[in-house]
């Protein structure tokens, strides 16, 4: 399957698993309110967010598409990064939301309509089931559909926990479960959250990924011929697909360009190979008087 057949697929299956939760929230909420379920609450507010955090992924998936130009060169290529940070700090805040209101509720329960609870977490159950078979695959190579993928996955155990919380409640009178299970939700949410929020943020902040030694990369370099030195370096990852690689290298030769044209294509295979970094720039020096640390704070 092409890159653009793969692409528009994601799309779809995106957009569907929005209109999905839309049903699934708007149900929640309504039976929430007449059932008297924090955790069936608690729920529709966590799929709520998911509607919103879905929204900004397919909105965010749609602008990373659209061509450079001269006042955005890079395009819109971080958008997805940026849906993904924004996403998973919502998960964060919802959940210490969560925990505030269980504990409130486990100190004063009350009684619930349990059928309610469990026909309408089953019915999330199928619902975000579905979403989350739909995103498994895309999930894998994209960290905004990643992101997506964790909210309708925590979405999804949430309601398999409110509906055995649901049968205990009919069944057994257990209502303080509704609060015990909404604590628990809160703090996988939290978890799950957690992770997401600094990978994302390490893409914002420009951090060198975690899988490259710079290093490593400057052991090989300067071990190529006529290489003297290579410092200045900067390595930052820009989107889910594209690694950069910048620095400055000191020549024992004044080469020509020809020479270093070749010498290039050398190093641009090995950091393709070895490091995976497809965006290069290199500046050639010789005899520049600078600073030849490996990292130089501009």
């Amino acid at each position: 399957m092409s890159y653009t057949s793969s692409y528009q697929n994601s799309q779809k299956n995106l957009l569907f698993s929005i209109v999905l939760n839309i049903i699934i929230t708007a149900s929640q909420v309504v039976g929430g309110f007449l059932s008297g379920s924090l955790a069936l609450l608690s729920d529709a507010l966590h799929n709520f967010t998911d509607v919103v955090s879905l929204v900004i992924s397919y909105v965010a998936s749609k602008f990373s598409a659209k061509s450079a130009t001269s006042d955005k060169t890079f395009g819109y290529k971080r958008a997805e990064i940026m849906a993904a940070f924004v996403n998973s700090a919502s998960l964060i805040i919802i959940a210490v939301i969560l925990i505030k209101e269980s504990i409130v509720h486990f100190i004063n329960p009350r009684t619930i309509n349990s059928d309610l609870v469990i026909w309408l977490s089953a019915l999330a159950i199928v619902g975000n089931g579905l979403s989350v078979l739909l995103l498994l695959k895309d999930r894998k190579t994209n960290m905004n559909l990643s992101s997506a993928y964790f909210h309708l996955l925590t979405d999804m155990l949430a309601s398999v926990a409110v509906l055995i919380g649901g049968l205990l409640m009919k069944f057994y009178g257990i209502y303080w479960i509704d609060s015990v299970l909404t604590f628990a939700i809160a703090v996988y949410l939290i978890f799950v959250g957690m992770k997401l929020f600094k990978d994302s943020f390490k893409v914002l902040m420009l951090y060198t990924p975690t899988h490259i030694e710079i290093e490593d990369i400057v052991t090989k370099i300067n071990a190529l011929p006529l290489v003297k030195n290579m410092h200045h370096v900067h390595i930052w990852q820009l989107n889910e697909i594209e690694l950069h690689l910048e620095a400055e290298i000191d020549f024992k030769e004044d080469i020509t360009l020809s020479k270093f044209d070749k010498l290039l294509v050398e190093i641009e295979d090995i950091l393709l190979k070895d490091y995976g970094i497809n965006h290069i720039n290199i500046q050639p020096e010789f005899n520049k008087s600078d600073n030849k640390n490996i990292i130089v704070q501009d």
